[in-house]
């Protein structure tokens, strides 16, 4: 039996307690070594927020894995570990704060439209919190015939999206 692996790429964010542990643990939980391995993981990105801009700072970033999982199956380990993490996306306000955002942002070049899933993620080229940190592991990538690159380059917001240091 062949197993089919997959590349995905994640997007994760928050902005209510100790963020970057909570990445740690975020990552550490969805990549278990076997189902979902870890192949790269950007830098920590503190950004204005989004949508709702009366709330603290955001801290993003992006990560790149190989899996097995299905496209909805990664969904489900994602929402999982939100939940596991804090998040109450029933009781949030929509792009207010929140402990932990994990977004599906790719599944190899999977075009995917349903109730449950859009893939590419509908607002990938809108978001430079998302793009700054993909541009540091994957600038070279074609999403939607797009260089990851090349859509951050056109965006106006770049400059706002800040790489935070390892220590802080």
């Amino acid at each position: 039996m062949t197993i089919t692996v997959a590349e995905g790429l994640i997007a994760l964010g928050g902005n209510v307690g100790d963020v970057r542990s909570t990445f740690d643990r975020a990552v550490a939980m969805l990549c278990d070594g076997v189902a979902v391995r870890l192949t790269a993981r950007s830098s920590d990105y503190r950004t204005p927020p989004w949508g709702v801009t009366d709330q603290p700072p955001f801290v993003n970033a992006v990560i790149a894995v190989t899996t097995s999982l299905s496209p909805h199956d990664l969904l489900a380990r994602s929402e999982e570990c939100e939940r596991a993490l804090g998040r109450d996306r029933a009781r949030e306000r929509r792009w207010g704060p929140r402990t932990i955002d994990i977004d599906l942002l790719t599944y190899d070049d999977l075009v995917l439209i349903d109730r449950d899933l859009i893939l590419p993620h509908p607002h990938l080229f809108a978001r430079p919190f998302v793009l700054a940190p993909l541009a540091e592991i994957a600038p070279d990538r074609l999403i939607a015939g797009v260089r990851v690159r090349d859509a951050l380059e056109r965006m106006d917001a770049p400059r706002q999206v800040v790489r935070v240091s390892p220590s802080g």
